[in-house]
């Protein structure tokens, strides 16, 4: 007997929708996934969950996490959320909620996402000040040294961030760069417990950021919405003064994306 028969519940998922299914459960769980944690949520045979993680890993939509028998999102499932973001309707009203915070703190704001090397800057809306540090959508920052990029890390489950901090040597941009993965877990830390992240010219010389999480509805981190500017024109507590309405906009952006 065929495997798609051998179970009851598997015959209830059409046949068309049951990759779909994995993927969309692979998302929702937001770890990487192995095998039997699908074949016990989704109740389809071992023989089939396989044949369908082989074909999203062979396709790019998942990929092998570090110990090889787990799955998370690959770069076309990455690439298909961002894309889904960027729909016209959808950033149109992102935008407008941007330019709002954007005018109120006088600073160019940034929504950026997580991918595998760094964060990607999905979009951004300019300060009218001529003097004004350029990093144009579709940039990709470090992790380690962005407002967003910590804010990110410091969401991550203590193994994985274990194996994120050990994979390479943190890269110094500045002289304020941390690289010690130990300070850099403090900094975390402190990122946690406060709510926001921030960027003291590790980055860049001559440039403070500070950023706040946008979280989807389980709470887990959707994206970061962050603003820097040069220290000549806003030292770093006067950036951090900026962290409420950049929250209010925030939530703003995680309304927007439930009804997507």
């Amino acid at each position: 007997m065929s495997d798609d028969t051998t179970n009851s519940k598997d015959t209830q998922i059409p046949t068309n929708l049951r990759l779909l299914m994995i993927l969309e459960e692979v998302v929702r769980l937001g770890v990487a996934v192995k095998p039997t944690d699908l074949i016990e949520s989704m109740g389809l045979p071992k023989p089939t969950i396989h044949r369908l993680l082989q074909t999203a890993e062979a396709e790019g939509f998942l990929q092998r996490d570090l110990d090889g028998r787990a799955y998370g999102p690959g770069d076309r499932l990455r690439s298909l959320a961002v894309n889904t973001m960027s729909s016209e309707r959808i950033r149109t009203a992102r935008l407008a909620i941007m330019k709002g915070v954007a005018e109120k703190i006088g600073e160019t704001c940034n929504l950026a996402t997580p991918d595998r090397e760094g964060m990607t800057y999905l979009d951004r809306v300019e300060t009218q000040w001529p003097l004004r540090i350029q990093l144009p959508r579709g940039t990709q920052v470090p992790f380690h040294c962005t407002a967003s990029g910590k804010l990110y890390l410091s969401s991550l489950r203590s193994t994985t961030l274990i194996g994120v901090l050990s994979a390479k040597p943190l890269e110094r941009h500045t002289e304020h760069t941390i690289t010690s993965p130990e300070k850099l877990r403090d900094e975390l830390d402190k990122t946690r417990e406060r709510g926001y992240s921030i960027d003291d010219e590790e980055f860049m010389i001559g440039m403070v950021a500070v950023g706040v999480p946008i979280l989807d509805p389980q709470g887990r981190l959707l994206a970061t919405l962050s603003t820097h500017a040069p220290v000549m024109r806003c030292s770093l507590e006067q950036i951090i003064e900026f962290v409420d309405p950049l929250k209010e906009a925030a939530i703003k952006l995680a309304d927007l994306n439930k009804l997507q």
